[in-house]
Formats: structure tokens, C-alpha cells, sequence
């Protein structure tokens, strides 16, 4: 490879500081765009997600912020905006071109793509680098330059380091080309919901879409469909995500102790209330409420409970103050809710509030394509504690021929059971592939 010569600027020359921010929930991309960045003569500060990011930027006020394709705690799209808005003198470059197509004209850029670039190849990374300002969504490739120790000096607006101008002109000579339809589609799935199938794709998109805002949700599906996953992605990318994530199964709990469970009660309220005692609601003030199996709540209660979805008050059982409690209120039911609001089985007036938008979980048999990856997700998750195992060509055969009533829930304890049964037989075979005993 050629070696570009790089004069080496005297002692005396002054250097100005300059800073990166990175922001990612991958640790070793940050680890390794850090060495690039700090060999270019970049101060780095590291953020784990959106919320960090912006806490960093306002300490360090940075040149620049490089930020993966997906955040774990805010929505990319959402983030970059407010960023941008926020900080606008800052050079923005993103691994994906799919957030945005503002294009930054900061005199880093260059270098911050060949950084950037440079630390995904010494990953052996599969994806290519994209800067948020590429407009035409083509992914460019860099060639690896080989550059020794550079004494930079000061980069303004219309002075490049050598750097930059070494990474500027390989980039003229560097064809792109478009990205596969397929990595779109990763880009809008959660690490949570595991599938391609397009109904699970597009759970993934209506959970980015409304998880910023403080709507409720209302998540309707079969048992053991993932409902309870869906409310913690929504949690986790909302502004509410370092505040608590609380949840109660309604029909879980007899009804003469849910009222008290949900709003608290002080002591002596009923027979055995020896202490008072926090509800639920509560408990999860600031952040999220889930109330899973909503539609097995007692129509006496409910009425409650439309209350405090009304106006953000509630009041502890055998107590006469209320109190204001802000939280946000997801929803989750395996019923028809809305027969049952028209045939009068659940107030319709709650139900109407709960379900401004709909999210609905598919069993397992709509989305059956999805069934290999599944298995390999739960096999590597029930690998972390003993050997992994896998599955033989029979036993695959067998899974897929089953109608999966329990859904997904049912498939993890279907696996479960057969590597227990498996003993220390490294492969899962059809005969330990029990359904009889599938606790749905």
C-alpha cells in the first residue's frame, strides 16, 4: 500500500484540543473507534445511549458526535433532531444513512468517516460505515490508510489536517454502492422481538414510533405471544427508562386484594393491614405502569382506575388525601377488549384511553418462518448456565410440524425440557421433544 508522507510540525506548534463523543451500547465499537480517533489526536468521551450522550456533550462540548445506528434508550431519529437543535455547531456522523439525510459541512468530516470506517475493519465487521449526511444512502467504502504519528494543528473552517486531507482524497476516488434492502430492515427491529417475518418487523417499527411519547398503549395477543417484551421496549426507549418499570398481572391476584395491590393502603385499612404500604401505581411514579391481563380487572374497579388515567390522582385504601402520581401506562390483554367494552364486559371509557394505540403481538403460527431462529435464540440463552446444545434434523422437523398453541412461551419450555432431558448429549433429538407435558 502507499505510504503517504506526513511532515511532522515543530515542538513549539500549538495543537488544538479537540473532542469526539461516541455514542453506542456496543462497548468494544467505542473501544476501537476511541483508539482511531485518539491516534488522530482526538480527545474521546464515551456515552452508552442517548440520555448520556446529551450529559456528555453539555460537559465537554464537543467538535464532534459519532453515534451508532440504534440506541438503547432513546429513538435515533427523535435524538439526532433534538441533538442537532441543541448543539448545532457539532459535526454528526451516524453508521446508518437511514436516520437522516442533513448533511454536516463541519471541516471533520472527512476524518471522522475515515475513523469511523477504520474502526469497523479492524472489527471484521460484515456492515459499512455511513455518515448521517449522506444523502443518497450509499455506503462508502474506505480503503485502510496507513498513516504514522501526525502533529496536527489548528483545523478551522478553512484548513484541514493532513489527516483529513489524506482520508479527503481517498474519498474521490471511492465508488458506493446501495445498501441491501435487507439491512433497512435490521435497522427497525428490537433486539427483543426475534424475527423477520414482516408482522414482527413492523411490531418493531410501531414500538420506535410511539415509544418517545407518553401516549398509552394497549398490546393485544395470544398468550405467549411477547406482550411483556413489547411493554419493556417501550419502557427502555422512552424518556422514562432510567425511572422504574413496573408491572402487575391482573388476574393474578384475587380481587379482594388487587384495589389495595394497584393504589396502596394505609394501616389498618382492612383485616391484616398491620403497616401501610405502597400500591403499584405508586411504586412506578416517573416511569412505566404494565398492566398485563387488563381485561381480567374487576368492572368495580375499573371505574378506579379510569379515575387515575383521567387526572393522575389516586387514593391509598382507607385514606382520605390523594395523591398525584405521573406515570406513563401500558396496557396488555389476551381478550377482545373492544367486544367486551360493546357488550358492556369492560368499561368502554377505559378502554378508549387505554388503547390510543394498538400494538398487536402474532401467535407463533403467523409468523412460523421465524421458527429456526427461535430456537437458536432460546438454545444460545439456555447455553449461558450449561453446554449449548442443538437441535438434529428430526427434532427440527418435529418442531416445525407442531401448531405451537402456547406460541413462543410454549417453544422455550419445549426446549427447556428437552435439554434437560438431553442430559449431557450435546444434540437435541426428536425423542427429547416432549409436547405432553408444555406448560403454556
Amino acid at each position: 500500500m502507499q505510504t503517504f508522507p506526513v511532515p511532522v510540525l515543530p515542538a513549539h506548534t500549538r495543537i488544538r484540543t479537540r473532542t469526539a463523543l461516541v455514542a453506542s451500547a456496543d462497548r468494544s465499537f467505542r473501544q476501537r473507534l476511541t483508539q482511531v480517533l485518539t491516534g488522530l489526536r482526538w480527545q474521546v468521551r464515551e456515552a452508552e445511549g442517548g440520555a448520556e450522550a446529551w450529559s456528555e456533550a453539555e460537559a465537554a462540548h464537543p467538535e464532534a458526535l459519532i453515534v451508532d445506528s440504534w440506541l438503547p434508550d432513546l429513538d435515533l431519529n427523535e435524538f439526532l433532531r433534538d441533538f442537532r437543535g441543541g448543539f448545532p455547531g457539532v459535526d454528526v456522523v451516524t453508521t446508518s444513512a437511514s436516520s437522516s439525510g442533513e448533511s454536516p459541512r463541519g471541516p471533520y468530516r472527512q476524518e471522522l468517516l475515515y475513523a469511523l470506517r477504520s474502526s469497523q475493519e479492524n472489527d471484521g465487521a460484515a456492515w459499512n460505515a455511513v455518515s448521517a449526511m449522506d444523502t443518497t444512502r450509499s455506503v462508502v467504502e474506505l480503503p485502510r490508510l496507513d498513516l504514522p504519528e501526525l502533529k496536527l494543528s489548528d483545523p478551522g473552517p478553512t484548513h484541514d489536517s493532513n489527516a483529513t486531507k489524506l482520508a479527503g482524497s481517498a474519498l474521490k476516488a471511492i465508488p458506493v454502492r446501495p445498501p441491501a434492502a435487507a439491512e433497512a430492515g435490521s435497522a427497525e427491529q428490537l433486539p427483543e422481538l426475534v424475527g423477520n417475518a414482516p408482522c414482527m418487523i413492523e411490531i418493531s417499527r410501531r414500538v420506535r414510533l410511539v415509544a418517545p411519547r407518553l401516549t398509552p398503549v394497549l398490546i393485544e395477543g395470544p398468550t405467549g405471544s411477547g406482550k411483556e417484551l413489547v411493554a419493556e421496549a417501550l419502557h427502555r426507549l422512552s424518556s422514562r427508562s432510567r425511572k422504574p418499570f413496573v408491572a402487575i398481572n391482573c388476574a393474578a391476584i384475587p380481587e379482594s386484594l388487587l384495589e389495595a395491590e394497584l393504589f396502596g393502603h394505609t394501616r389498618g385499612a382492612f383485616t391484616g393491614a398491620v403497616q401501610g404500604r405502597t400500591g403499584r401505581i405508586e411504586a412506578a411514579d416517573g416511569g412505566t405502569l404494565f398492566l398485563d391481563e387488563i381485561g381480567e380487572m374487576p368492572l368495580g374497579l375499573q371505574s378506579k382506575l379510569l379515575r387515575f388515567v383521567e387526572c393522575g390522582e389516586l387514593q391509598r385504601v382507607g385514606d382520605n388525601e390523594t395523591v398525584r402520581v405521573d406515570v406513563r401506562i401500558i396496557a396488555a390483554t389476551h381478550r377482545p377488549l373492544a367486544s367486551q367494552a360493546q357488550s358492556g364486559g369492560f368499561r368502554s371509557d377505559l378502554y378508549y384511553r387505554l388503547a390510543v394505540f394498538l400494538v398487536r403481538t402474532p401467535a407463533l403460527s403467523e409468523h412460523a418462518q421465524d421458527l429456526p431462529l427461535l430456537v437458536e435464540h432460546f438454545l444460545e440463552k439456555l447455553g449461558r448456565d450449561t453446554p449449548r446444545k442443538r437441535v438434529d434434523g428430526a427434532a427440527q422437523a418435529k418442531l416445525a410440524a407442531h401448531d405451537w398453541p402456547g406460541n413462543v412461551r410454549e417453544l422455550e419450555h419445549v426446549l427447556e425440557r428437552g435439554v434437560i432431558l438431553a442430559g449431557d448429549n450435546p444434540v437435541l433429538t426428536s425423542r427429547e421433544i416432549d409436547f405432553g407435558l408444555s406448560v403454556n
